[in-house]
Protein backbone atom coordinates (compact mmCIF):
# COMPACT_ATOMS: atom_id res chain seq x y z
CA UNK A 1 0.00 0.00 0.00
CA UNK A 2 3.10 2.33 0.86
CA UNK A 3 4.41 1.34 -2.51
CA UNK A 4 1.32 2.96 -4.44
CA UNK A 5 1.29 5.89 -2.61
CA UNK A 6 4.67 6.38 -3.34
CA UNK A 7 4.06 5.88 -7.17
CA UNK A 8 0.75 8.06 -6.98
CA UNK A 9 2.85 11.34 -6.06
CA UNK A 10 5.26 10.26 -8.34
CA UNK A 11 3.07 10.79 -10.98
CA UNK A 12 1.15 13.47 -10.55
CA UNK A 13 3.80 16.42 -10.89
CA UNK A 14 4.97 13.67 -13.96
CA UNK A 15 1.09 14.55 -15.43
CA UNK A 16 0.85 17.39 -14.64
CA UNK A 17 4.21 18.49 -16.75
CA UNK A 18 2.82 16.48 -19.56
CA UNK A 19 -0.34 18.14 -19.74
CA UNK A 20 1.15 21.62 -19.64
CA UNK A 21 3.83 20.68 -22.16
CA UNK A 22 0.70 19.47 -24.49
CA UNK A 23 -0.95 22.59 -23.89
CA UNK A 24 1.74 24.70 -24.82
CA UNK A 25 2.04 22.70 -27.64
CA UNK A 26 -1.61 22.75 -28.57
CA UNK A 27 -1.63 26.58 -28.07
CA UNK A 28 1.07 27.07 -30.70
CA UNK A 29 -0.22 24.63 -33.17
CA UNK A 30 -3.36 26.64 -33.04
CA UNK A 31 -1.22 29.69 -33.36
CA UNK A 32 0.03 28.54 -36.77
CA UNK A 33 -3.05 27.64 -38.00
CA UNK A 34 -4.72 31.07 -37.16
CA UNK A 35 -1.61 32.20 -39.14
CA UNK A 36 -1.62 30.08 -42.04
CA UNK A 37 -5.55 30.33 -42.41
CA UNK A 38 -6.74 33.76 -40.79
CA UNK A 39 -10.52 34.87 -40.50
CA UNK A 40 -9.60 37.39 -43.64
CA UNK A 41 -8.96 34.14 -45.88
CA UNK A 42 -12.16 32.12 -45.14
CA UNK A 43 -14.12 35.75 -45.02
CA UNK A 44 -12.65 35.54 -48.62
CA UNK A 45 -13.82 32.62 -49.37
CA UNK A 46 -17.51 33.59 -48.42
CA UNK A 47 -17.56 36.58 -50.89
CA UNK A 48 -15.84 34.10 -53.71
CA UNK A 49 -18.48 31.11 -53.15
CA UNK A 50 -21.30 34.17 -53.46
CA UNK A 51 -19.89 35.09 -56.74
CA UNK A 52 -18.84 38.54 -55.06
CA UNK A 53 -15.67 39.16 -56.67
CA UNK A 54 -14.76 42.27 -55.80
CA UNK A 55 -15.65 42.50 -52.42
CA UNK A 56 -13.40 39.19 -52.25
CA UNK A 57 -10.40 41.20 -53.53
CA UNK A 58 -10.48 44.04 -51.07
CA UNK A 59 -11.31 41.66 -48.42
CA UNK A 60 -7.47 39.46 -49.62
CA UNK A 61 -5.62 42.84 -50.30
CA UNK A 62 -6.31 44.17 -46.82
CA UNK A 63 -5.12 40.85 -45.22
CA UNK A 64 -2.26 40.51 -47.45
CA UNK A 65 -1.09 44.26 -45.99
CA UNK A 66 -1.42 43.27 -41.97
CA UNK A 67 -0.08 39.74 -42.92
CA UNK A 68 2.33 39.88 -46.17
CA UNK A 69 4.21 36.63 -45.00
CA UNK A 70 0.34 34.27 -46.07
CA UNK A 71 1.41 32.60 -48.73
CA UNK A 72 -1.90 31.49 -49.69
CA UNK A 73 -3.44 34.22 -49.59
CA UNK A 74 -1.33 35.81 -52.21
CA UNK A 75 -2.29 33.22 -54.54
CA UNK A 76 -5.75 33.35 -54.26
CA UNK A 77 -5.20 37.45 -54.28
CA UNK A 78 -3.08 36.61 -57.79
CA UNK A 79 -5.73 34.32 -59.16
CA UNK A 80 -8.43 36.67 -58.80
CA UNK A 81 -7.01 39.81 -60.54
CA UNK A 82 -6.13 37.46 -63.29
CA UNK A 83 -9.57 35.94 -63.80
CA UNK A 84 -10.94 39.89 -63.64
CA UNK A 85 -7.80 40.89 -66.39
CA UNK A 86 -5.79 43.05 -64.48
CA UNK A 87 -3.43 40.56 -65.39
CA UNK A 88 -0.17 43.63 -64.16
CA UNK A 89 -1.44 42.88 -61.02
CA UNK A 90 -1.50 39.53 -60.59
CA UNK A 91 2.30 39.51 -61.97
CA UNK A 92 3.28 41.79 -59.01
CA UNK A 93 1.41 39.52 -56.60
CA UNK A 94 3.57 36.35 -58.04
CA UNK A 95 6.45 38.68 -58.77
CA UNK A 96 6.13 39.34 -55.20
CA UNK A 97 6.25 35.87 -53.72
CA UNK A 98 9.24 35.04 -55.90
CA UNK A 99 11.26 37.19 -54.40
CA UNK A 100 10.76 35.86 -50.83
CA UNK A 101 13.89 33.84 -49.56
CA UNK A 102 11.96 31.69 -47.54
CA UNK A 103 9.76 29.96 -50.25
CA UNK A 104 9.39 26.66 -49.84
CA UNK A 105 10.47 24.62 -53.16
CA UNK A 106 6.66 23.86 -54.01
CA UNK A 107 5.29 27.62 -53.37
CA UNK A 108 8.10 28.85 -55.64
CA UNK A 109 7.58 26.47 -58.44
CA UNK A 110 3.43 27.17 -57.91
CA UNK A 111 4.57 30.90 -57.86
CA UNK A 112 6.29 30.88 -61.37
CA UNK A 113 3.71 28.67 -62.98
CA UNK A 114 0.69 31.07 -62.00
CA UNK A 115 3.82 33.87 -63.17
CA UNK A 116 3.61 31.94 -66.31
CA UNK A 117 -0.09 32.32 -66.57
CA UNK A 118 -0.74 35.87 -65.75
CA UNK A 119 2.01 36.78 -68.90
CA UNK A 120 0.44 33.84 -70.98
CA UNK A 121 -3.62 35.18 -70.29
CA UNK A 122 -1.46 38.95 -71.37
CA UNK A 123 -0.67 37.41 -74.22
CA UNK A 124 2.96 38.42 -73.21
CA UNK A 125 3.77 35.31 -75.02
CA UNK A 126 7.75 35.64 -74.95
CA UNK A 127 7.82 36.53 -70.95
CA UNK A 128 5.26 33.14 -70.35
CA UNK A 129 8.09 31.32 -71.85
CA UNK A 130 11.03 32.41 -70.34
CA UNK A 131 8.45 31.89 -66.72
CA UNK A 132 8.08 28.40 -68.13
CA UNK A 133 11.83 27.49 -68.92
CA UNK A 134 12.66 28.15 -65.11
CA UNK A 135 9.88 24.75 -63.84
CA UNK A 136 12.01 22.50 -65.87
CA UNK A 137 13.64 20.07 -62.78
CA UNK A 138 10.70 20.79 -60.72
CA UNK A 139 7.14 19.11 -59.96
CA UNK A 140 5.20 21.04 -62.63
CA UNK A 141 7.65 20.69 -65.53
CA UNK A 142 5.50 18.31 -67.32
CA UNK A 143 2.28 20.83 -67.42
CA UNK A 144 4.81 23.56 -68.03
CA UNK A 145 6.28 21.56 -71.28
CA UNK A 146 2.30 20.72 -72.82
CA UNK A 147 1.59 25.03 -71.36
CA UNK A 148 5.07 25.69 -73.97
CA UNK A 149 3.93 23.39 -76.90
CA UNK A 150 1.12 25.58 -76.80
CA UNK A 151 3.44 28.51 -77.03
CA UNK A 152 5.28 27.36 -79.74
CA UNK A 153 2.85 26.11 -81.81
CA UNK A 154 0.63 29.78 -81.82
CA UNK A 155 3.70 31.19 -83.07
CA UNK A 156 4.59 28.39 -85.68
CA UNK A 157 7.86 28.08 -84.06
CA UNK A 158 7.84 24.23 -85.24
CA UNK A 159 11.58 23.64 -85.02
CA UNK A 160 11.49 24.63 -81.10
CA UNK A 161 8.15 22.54 -80.67
CA UNK A 162 9.66 19.43 -82.15
CA UNK A 163 12.80 19.66 -80.08
CA UNK A 164 10.83 20.23 -76.69
CA UNK A 165 8.52 17.18 -77.63
CA UNK A 166 11.79 14.63 -78.19
CA UNK A 167 12.54 15.85 -74.80
CA UNK A 168 9.53 14.62 -73.06
CA UNK A 169 8.90 11.44 -70.71
CA UNK A 170 6.06 9.83 -69.93
CA UNK A 171 2.08 11.12 -70.19
CA UNK A 172 3.16 14.04 -72.36
CA UNK A 173 5.98 12.12 -74.48
CA UNK A 174 2.46 9.95 -74.40
CA UNK A 175 0.33 13.02 -75.55
CA UNK A 176 2.46 15.11 -77.89
CA UNK A 177 4.89 12.18 -79.82
CA UNK A 178 5.31 10.84 -83.18
CA UNK A 179 1.93 12.05 -84.25
CA UNK A 180 2.79 16.09 -83.39
CA UNK A 181 6.19 15.78 -84.54
CA UNK A 182 5.47 14.41 -87.99
CA UNK A 183 3.36 17.30 -88.18
CA UNK A 184 5.88 19.80 -86.89
CA UNK A 185 8.28 18.63 -89.93
CA UNK A 186 5.33 18.59 -92.31
CA UNK A 187 5.23 22.45 -91.52
CA UNK A 188 8.69 23.16 -91.61
CA UNK A 189 8.73 21.72 -94.81
CA UNK A 190 5.81 23.73 -96.03
CA UNK A 191 7.72 27.13 -95.03
CA UNK A 192 10.54 25.36 -97.45
CA UNK A 193 8.68 25.15 -100.02
CA UNK A 194 7.26 28.94 -99.74
CA UNK A 195 11.21 29.84 -99.58
CA UNK A 196 11.65 27.77 -102.86
CA UNK A 197 14.06 25.49 -101.01
CA UNK A 198 12.81 22.07 -102.52
CA UNK A 199 15.72 20.21 -101.57
CA UNK A 200 15.20 20.93 -97.24
CA UNK A 201 11.38 20.52 -97.76
CA UNK A 202 11.95 17.02 -99.67
CA UNK A 203 14.62 15.88 -96.45
CA UNK A 204 12.11 17.18 -94.10
CA UNK A 205 9.27 15.08 -95.29
CA UNK A 206 11.60 12.57 -95.50
CA UNK A 207 11.59 12.53 -91.84
CA UNK A 208 8.00 13.14 -91.00
CA UNK A 209 7.41 10.46 -93.11
CA UNK A 210 9.96 8.08 -90.72
CA UNK A 211 8.73 9.78 -87.30
CA UNK A 212 5.19 8.16 -88.15
CA UNK A 213 4.53 5.92 -91.29
CA UNK A 214 0.75 5.63 -90.46
CA UNK A 215 0.31 9.68 -91.16
CA UNK A 216 -1.44 10.48 -94.44
CA UNK A 217 0.20 14.22 -94.60
CA UNK A 218 3.52 13.74 -95.23
CA UNK A 219 2.09 11.71 -98.66
CA UNK A 220 -0.28 15.23 -99.09
CA UNK A 221 2.38 17.12 -98.96
CA UNK A 222 5.30 14.68 -101.17
CA UNK A 223 2.19 15.59 -103.60
CA UNK A 224 2.03 19.52 -103.18
CA UNK A 225 6.12 19.61 -103.70
CA UNK A 226 6.04 17.97 -106.92
CA UNK A 227 3.42 20.59 -108.00
CA UNK A 228 5.07 23.27 -106.91
CA UNK A 229 8.29 22.17 -108.23
CA UNK A 230 6.11 21.52 -111.67
CA UNK A 231 6.55 18.33 -112.03
CA UNK A 232 2.58 17.34 -113.01
CA UNK A 233 2.75 14.08 -113.87
CA UNK A 234 5.08 12.54 -110.99
CA UNK A 235 2.87 14.75 -108.76
CA UNK A 236 -0.52 12.55 -110.09
CA UNK A 237 1.46 9.32 -110.49
CA UNK A 238 2.55 10.27 -106.40
CA UNK A 239 -1.52 11.15 -105.82
CA UNK A 240 -3.25 7.81 -107.93
CA UNK A 241 -0.50 5.67 -105.74
CA UNK A 242 -0.99 7.45 -102.54
CA UNK A 243 -5.34 7.38 -102.98
CA UNK A 244 -5.19 3.91 -104.04
CA UNK A 245 -3.66 3.28 -100.17
CA UNK A 246 -5.12 5.67 -98.15
CA UNK A 247 -8.57 6.30 -99.95
CA UNK A 248 -9.70 8.71 -97.24
CA UNK A 249 -6.96 11.17 -99.06
CA UNK A 250 -8.53 11.19 -102.27
CA UNK A 251 -10.73 14.54 -101.97
CA UNK A 252 -7.81 16.71 -100.59
CA UNK A 253 -6.22 15.12 -103.84
CA UNK A 254 -8.59 16.18 -106.39
CA UNK A 255 -8.83 19.99 -104.58
CA UNK A 256 -5.00 20.24 -105.33
CA UNK A 257 -5.42 19.20 -109.16
CA UNK A 258 -6.70 22.31 -111.56
CA UNK A 259 -6.57 22.83 -115.10
CA UNK A 260 -2.76 23.51 -115.57
CA UNK A 261 -2.42 20.11 -114.67
CA UNK A 262 -5.61 18.31 -116.44
CA UNK A 263 -3.84 20.09 -119.47
CA UNK A 264 -0.46 18.70 -118.84
CA UNK A 265 -1.65 15.32 -119.40
CA UNK A 266 -2.62 15.86 -122.45
CA UNK A 267 -0.26 14.39 -123.79
CA UNK A 268 -0.38 11.21 -121.94
CA UNK A 269 -3.78 9.78 -122.35
CA UNK A 270 -2.93 6.83 -120.55
CA UNK A 271 -2.45 8.55 -117.46
CA UNK A 272 -5.20 10.92 -117.87
CA UNK A 273 -7.43 8.00 -118.15
CA UNK A 274 -6.22 6.26 -114.63
CA UNK A 275 -6.79 9.54 -113.22
CA UNK A 276 -10.38 10.12 -114.25
CA UNK A 277 -10.97 6.08 -113.37
CA UNK A 278 -9.86 6.57 -109.71
CA UNK A 279 -11.76 9.96 -109.86
CA UNK A 280 -15.26 8.26 -111.12
CA UNK A 281 -14.39 4.73 -108.49
CA UNK A 282 -13.97 7.32 -105.52
CA UNK A 283 -17.40 9.06 -106.21
CA UNK A 284 -19.23 6.45 -106.98
CA UNK A 285 -17.99 4.92 -103.52
CA UNK A 286 -17.79 8.51 -101.52
CA UNK A 287 -20.11 11.01 -103.73
CA UNK A 288 -17.45 13.74 -102.17
CA UNK A 289 -17.61 17.44 -103.38
CA UNK A 290 -13.79 17.90 -104.36
CA UNK A 291 -13.94 14.66 -106.69
CA UNK A 292 -17.36 15.49 -107.86
CA UNK A 293 -15.50 19.02 -108.90
CA UNK A 294 -12.27 17.56 -110.44
CA UNK A 295 -14.22 14.48 -112.15
CA UNK A 296 -16.43 17.04 -113.89
CA UNK A 297 -13.32 19.16 -115.08
CA UNK A 298 -11.10 16.66 -115.91
CA UNK A 299 -13.98 15.14 -118.72
CA UNK A 300 -14.61 18.87 -119.65
CA UNK A 301 -10.84 18.64 -120.55
CA UNK A 302 -11.11 14.86 -122.36
CA UNK A 303 -13.92 16.60 -124.55
CA UNK A 304 -16.58 14.11 -123.16
CA UNK A 305 -19.86 15.29 -124.21
CA UNK A 306 -21.79 14.79 -121.09
CA UNK A 307 -19.45 15.72 -118.16
CA UNK A 308 -22.15 17.75 -116.70
CA UNK A 309 -24.43 14.90 -116.30
CA UNK A 310 -22.36 13.95 -112.72
CA UNK A 311 -23.85 17.26 -111.23
CA UNK A 312 -27.59 16.44 -112.45
CA UNK A 313 -26.62 13.10 -110.80
CA UNK A 314 -25.29 14.30 -107.54
CA UNK A 315 -28.44 16.74 -107.12
CA UNK A 316 -31.31 13.83 -107.92
CA UNK A 317 -29.15 11.94 -104.47
CA UNK A 318 -27.70 14.79 -102.44
CA UNK A 319 -29.33 18.05 -103.03
CA UNK A 320 -26.66 20.52 -104.11
CA UNK A 321 -26.60 24.24 -104.34
CA UNK A 322 -22.63 23.88 -104.89
CA UNK A 323 -23.30 21.32 -107.52
CA UNK A 324 -26.89 23.37 -109.07
CA UNK A 325 -24.36 26.26 -109.30
CA UNK A 326 -21.45 24.85 -110.89
CA UNK A 327 -23.90 22.89 -113.15
CA UNK A 328 -25.55 26.02 -114.45
CA UNK A 329 -22.27 27.72 -115.28
CA UNK A 330 -21.25 24.61 -117.14
CA UNK A 331 -24.35 24.52 -119.32
CA UNK A 332 -24.69 28.47 -119.53
CA UNK A 333 -28.00 28.55 -118.02
CA UNK A 334 -28.23 31.41 -116.28
CA UNK A 335 -27.28 35.30 -116.62
CA UNK A 336 -24.58 37.23 -114.74
CA UNK A 337 -27.12 38.43 -111.61
CA UNK A 338 -28.25 34.79 -111.12
CA UNK A 339 -24.61 33.58 -111.22
CA UNK A 340 -23.23 36.42 -108.45
CA UNK A 341 -26.01 35.67 -106.64
CA UNK A 342 -25.54 32.18 -106.60
CA UNK A 343 -22.18 32.09 -106.18
CA UNK A 344 -22.57 34.07 -102.98
CA UNK A 345 -25.13 31.66 -101.76
CA UNK A 346 -22.33 28.78 -102.46
CA UNK A 347 -19.30 30.33 -101.12
CA UNK A 348 -19.76 29.38 -97.26
CA UNK A 349 -20.88 25.80 -98.15
CA UNK A 350 -17.45 25.68 -99.62
CA UNK A 351 -15.72 26.32 -96.25
CA UNK A 352 -14.26 23.36 -94.07
CA UNK A 353 -15.45 23.01 -90.20
CA UNK A 354 -13.71 22.06 -87.49
CA UNK A 355 -15.66 19.66 -85.42
CA UNK A 356 -14.13 20.82 -82.17
CA UNK A 357 -14.47 24.53 -81.90
CA UNK A 358 -16.77 25.01 -85.14
CA UNK A 359 -14.08 27.62 -87.16
CA UNK A 360 -14.35 27.76 -90.45
CA UNK A 361 -12.27 28.09 -93.16
CA UNK A 362 -11.38 28.01 -97.40
CA UNK A 363 -8.54 26.14 -97.01
CA UNK A 364 -8.28 23.05 -95.38
CA UNK A 365 -6.16 23.23 -91.82
CA UNK A 366 -4.24 20.47 -90.13
CA UNK A 367 -4.03 22.08 -87.15
CA UNK A 368 -7.20 24.58 -86.56
CA UNK A 369 -6.48 28.32 -86.16
CA UNK A 370 -9.13 28.77 -83.94
CA UNK A 371 -8.75 26.33 -80.83
CA UNK A 372 -5.21 24.69 -82.02
CA UNK A 373 -6.75 20.86 -82.66
CA UNK A 374 -4.66 18.77 -84.84
CA UNK A 375 -6.69 16.65 -88.04
CA UNK A 376 -10.14 18.31 -86.57
CA UNK A 377 -11.24 19.47 -90.34
CA UNK A 378 -12.81 16.82 -91.75
CA UNK A 379 -11.98 16.74 -95.68
CA UNK A 380 -15.90 17.14 -96.21
CA UNK A 381 -17.11 20.68 -97.07
CA UNK A 382 -20.10 22.39 -94.74
CA UNK A 383 -22.72 21.49 -97.41
CA UNK A 384 -21.70 18.06 -97.17
CA UNK A 385 -21.17 17.89 -93.04
CA UNK A 386 -25.13 19.71 -93.17
CA UNK A 387 -26.57 16.66 -95.53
Amino acid sequence: METEWIWLLLGLPIAFILGWLASRLDWRQMRIVQRSAPRAYFQGLTYLLNEQQDQAIDVFVQAVQSDPDTVELHFALGSLFRRRGEYDRAVRVHQHLLARADLSGLDRARAQWELAQDFMKAGLLDRAEASLQQLEGTSLESQAQTALLYIYERTHDWPQALALTSRMTGEAAQAHGAGKQMHYLCEQANDAMRQQDFERATSLLDQARACDSSGVRPGIEQVRLLLAQGQYRQAVQWALALSEQLPQTMPLLAGMWGDRVFETLQGDQALLQQVHTALRVHYENESSLDVLLALVAIEHQMGLPRAGHWYAEHIRKHPSLVAAAHWMELEQQQDAAIAKSLDKAMQPLLNYRCLHCGFEARSYFWQCPGCQSWESFPTKRVEELQA
